[in-house]
């Protein structure tokens, strides 16, 4: 081993150097029973490169039972989830840690799911692994370092290159073609031009992997450092294709007679700006802490509807005439196909719908009434709508993004003024659905719904009025309505 090296390794195990004794224990519990141990992968990594892991992933020669066996007299917990794929887990104190025998993943090329082999030793595990610095282990007792494709080289160099053949790589889990987007975004490495090939070849082989497991990895490279750089790569190898095609349809409508903005670069652009606007991880929920997925996705899908909205008027003008809702329907329907909870699929879809709306109201002085609906229709989004307008200001033109960043500001400023006097984030109609019914002499159902919704728009148009004339509103929107003439 180099000096060189040996300084590094020192460097590393130092960082590991909290929960090396309870890792000690473990590896010559491992040897006391014959097998081998290794921390590998992801914390090996990180510690090289001084980031924090929350993850100790181990493998071994043990099959999982004895596994099991040997964790359940080392810790205080021992769990199976992962035992089809041969992983164990543990806890011992605060210390949780995953035990996986050695493997040899590969896909059949017909099922969406891995088939699980077993390997037979750490070498044969390290080559099967995605990336050469993720091919790094620590033989546990003794800390002896396993690099046998020059992970920690590629490591130095900032670069991402397979154990292996790409394709062979790429073969046994296409979902490694997404992880090298995501770990350009995540860690800032280049694509060795070899694996970005591969990429771009078997592209289409992504189709097998599950929604599920793309939407995790989506998440994962959306929530980097850097998103634009990974979304980039995911659209020139042809991977967002086949995951996010809406993202490369906005590259391909490209205007070469530049008569409206490039749609793919303004979407990468207020990312970025949306990125640039989020709160600190610990700060509170009305800074919108990042990283913030909802937000995230809202920017780059904002204007996801504008190529199919786009038509071409007679004077040469372009328009995108309601791509704000034809975008939300759009991304609402992704976000659904990646598998995405319905809260997520419902805020970012809602965003998306409501991203022009600020520039609906042009510049002029906003009234109350304009006002509470804005915050209304925004509800717990706000904040994050906040966000997205002001990153969605991509113009070259400085007085015309300062004359919009003003306007935002005044906008907010009136907000704060009109939630201070008026509570808006509990704007309510001034009866209740229980004295509405009585007022009425109705039983709850869709007619009471109308009834509800008539005074929570005139709740919004004309601020606090009193039950008395809010009773009157209401007695003669029922006298008015279409219905009465049959009653």
């Amino acid at each position: 081993m180099s000096a060189n090296l040996d300084a590094l390794l020192r460097q590393a195990t130092g960082r590991l150097a909290p929960v090396l004794p309870l890792l000690g224990d473990l590896g010559a519990a491992f040897t006391a029973a014959g097998h081998e141990l290794a921390l590998v992968g992801g914390p090996v990594r990180d510690a090289f490169l001084g980031r924090e892991s929350h993850d100790l992933d181990l493998t071994t020669s043990a099959m999982p039972d004895e596994t099991e066996r040997i964790l359940a007299a080392w810790g205080d917990a021992t769990w199976d989830m992962g035992r089809e794929f041969g992983t164990i887990g543990a806890r011992r104190g605060a210390t949780v840690v995953e035990v996986t025998t050695y493997r040899a993943d590969a896909y059949d090329g017909q099922t969406r799911k891995p088939v699980v082999a077993f390997g037979e030793n750490l070498d044969d595990d390290l080559v099967r692994r995605d990336f050469t610095v993720n091919a790094m282990a620590l033989r546990l007792p003794d800390l002896q370092f396993v690099d046998p494709h020059g992970g920690l080289e590629d490591l130095a160099g900032r670069r991402l290159r397979t154990p292996g053949a790409a394709e062979v790589s790429f073969g046994d889990d296409p979902l490694r073609m997404m992880r090298a987007a995501r770990f350009a975004a995540q860690l800032g490495f280049d694509v060795a031009p070899e694996v970005r090939t591969a990429m771009t070849e078997m592209a289409t082989s992504l189709g097998i992997v599950s929604a599920e497991r793309i939407r995790d990895e989506f998440s994962k490279l959306m929530l980097a450092a850097d998103p634009v750089t990974g979304l980039r790569l995911l659209v020139d190898t042809g991977l967002a294709d086949v995951m996010l095609p809406e993202l490369s349809v906005m590259r391909e409508t490209v205007d070469e007679h530049r008569r409206h903005k490039d749609v793919y670069e303004h979407s990468l652009t207020v990312l970025r700006q949306a990125i640039a606007l989020e709160g600190p991880h610990d700060g509170p929920p009305e800074s919108v802490p990042g990283p913030d997925l909802v937000l995230r996705l809202a920017a780059i899908l904002h204007d996801i509807g504008k190529p199919a909205t786009r038509r071409f008027e007679p004077d040469g003008g372009v328009t995108f005439h309601h791509h704000e809702v034809v975008g939300a329907k759009m991304a609402a329907k992704r976000l659904r196909a990646l598998r995405y909870d319905k809260e997520t699929v419902k805020a970012v879809s809602r965003l998306v719908e409501l991203h022009l709306r600020f520039h609906g109201y042009g510049s002029g002085e906003w009234t109350d009434s304009a006002v509470r609906r804005y915050v209304t229709d925004a509800g717990p989004l706000l904040t994050r709508l906040h966000r997205l307008t002001r990153a969605d200001c991509t113009t070259r033109n400085r007085r015309k993004a300062e004359t919009l960043r003003r306007t935002y500001d005044s906008l907010e400023a009136r907000i704060e003024t009109l939630m201070d006097a008026e509570e808006l984030k509990k704007v309510r109609p001034e009866l209740d659905g229980n004295e509405i019914g009585e007022i009425l002499g109705i039983s709850p159902g869709p007619v009471l719904g109308r009834a509800y919704k008539h005074l929570l728009s005139v709740r919004l148009d004309q601020g606090p009025i009193g039950k008395d004339a809010a009773r009157e509103e209401l007695l003669a929107w029922w006298a008015k309505r279409p219905e009465s003439a049959a009653d």
